[in-house]
């Protein structure tokens, strides 16, 4: 794995603003300042969709990712796993989105963050609202539901909590459809009524379509059908091949080229006055199946004392204490992982801006009493609680380039 500082830095362009970040390779614990924390504001992706939805002049929209230029009709079209990093490193696979790092078709290609932790549920949340997860209150893959004190699942939405309680603010696309904007999601028709969907990424109508290439013809198609149109599309299989087979593989490679022809597909349909954003909702690393890179939580003693509940994931964990035992948990989760791991408090962790620039109320209790985040290619496994998440070669979640960097490719017409 190469140096985060070099790895942070390649292919970014200058005009963009840069990501705050200190990287610290000493042996002693991490500084907690010392993490790359997200371009809440500027530029994450709880900025793209308010900026977008600003330009239709959508009434209590900003505008904060100044360099997007307001359009009379939009798309996303999110491309589930796939990072910076990782499309700038096969050129080969995906030469239509390659191009698009220039401005040779009338767009333009930088990265922008996805947030703090750096996973599915919590970023789409943030596209769908607009909102940084403290204040859209999805802040891992799974959390502590306080009002139970169990763990949910926050992308099967296991166990069942009402939705608009765990999540009651609007969506943009909501937003946008009271403002008369014609709001449409194109998606596989599993997603349709899924409690994440109604929570993220709900408004205007829904469409199901299967193949992906009916998503694109049907994207196209709605982009033309209103005067101002906000159009969000969806592809997740690069994702899915990643966690199974990697990012190093022929698979996650097949799957690339694949998506690179339905973006070409789309783009070359734009009606007037519109623009195509390409983005993603995480990167993604493979971690090598070692104990060296695998820290098993289950065989572990010093890791388990004290705490009540694991939640998160491998490389961003949410550590629940039992009462009175999260300074000791904090310790000796600094002693352990220190170096490899950013290893912060709740309150640490929130003043420092992992999660925006502020957590509501209702979110403080589902944040861990630590967080940790992985800062090397290593994975916090949990063989006995999550075998299926433990087996997982490509994974994501946490503040390194290769997860938190997502692209934004924008085709005008």
């Amino acid at each position: 794995m190469s140096h985060p500082s070099a790895a942070h830095d390649r292919g970014r362009p200058a005009s963009a603003a840069p990501l705050t970040t200190a990287w610290d390779t000493g042996p002693e614990p991490l500084p907690i300042g010392s993490a790359p924390v997200p371009e809440y504001g500027s530029g994450s992706l709880a900025d793209l969709l308010p900026t977008l939805a600003a330009g239709m002049a959508v009434p209590g929209m900003s505008a904060t990712i100044a360099e997007l230029a307001p359009a009379d009709r939009a798309c996303v079209f999110l491309i589930d796993g796939l990072g910076w990093e990782q499309l700038r490193a096969h050129p080969e696979y995906a030469p239509f989105m390659t191009s698009l790092l220039g401005s040779s078709r009338g767009g333009t290609g930088r990265p922008i963050t996805a947030g703090y932790p750096a996973t599915t549920a919590t970023s789409l949340a943030s596209v769908g609202t607009g909102l940084p997860p403290g204040a859209h209150g999805l802040p891992g893959y799974t959390v502590r539901n306080p009002d139970t004190g169990e763990l949910m699942n926050q992308l099967r939405w296991q166990p069942w909590t009402d939705p608009h309680v765990w999540q009651p603010r609007p969506t943009v696309f909501q937003l946008a459809h009271d403002a008369g904007v014609h709001a449409v999601q194109v998606s596989a028709p599993t997603f349709q009524n899924t409690p994440l969907t109604k929570v993220a990424l709900s408004g205007g109508t829904f469409l199901g379509r299967l193949p992906g290439e009916e998503r694109m013809d049907l994207a196209a198609e709605q982009l033309a059908a209103g005067d101002r149109s906000l159009v969000y599309t969806y592809y997740s299989e690069v994702d899915g091949a990643g966690h199974r087979f990697g990012v190093d593989s022929d698979t996650w490679r097949g799957q690339l080229g694949r998506v690179d022809l339905l973006v070409q597909r789309l783009a070359e349909q734009l009606p007037p006055r519109s623009v195509l954003y390409v983005t993603a909702d995480h990167g993604m690393i493979d971690v090598p199946f070692d104990e060296e890179h695998r820290i098993d939580f289950d065989e572990d003693w010093e890791l388990r004392a004290g705490v009540a509940l694991l939640g998160g994931e491998g490389r961003a964990r949410h550590v629940y204490a039992v009462p009175g035992a999260a300074g000791d948990v904090l310790a000796c989760w600094r002693e352990v992982l220190g170096d490899r791991f950013w290893v912060a408090s709740r309150d640490e962790a929130i003043a420092a801006g992992w999660f925006g620039p502020q957590v509501d109320t209702r979110v403080y209790d589902r944040i861990g009493d630590v967080v940790a985040a992985a800062r090397d290619d290593v994975l916090l496994i949990a063989s006995e609680r999550e075998p299926k998440e433990s087996a997982m070669v490509g994974n994501h979640g946490s503040m390194t380039p290769a997860e938190q960097l997502v692209p934004l490719l924008e085709v005008r017409s």
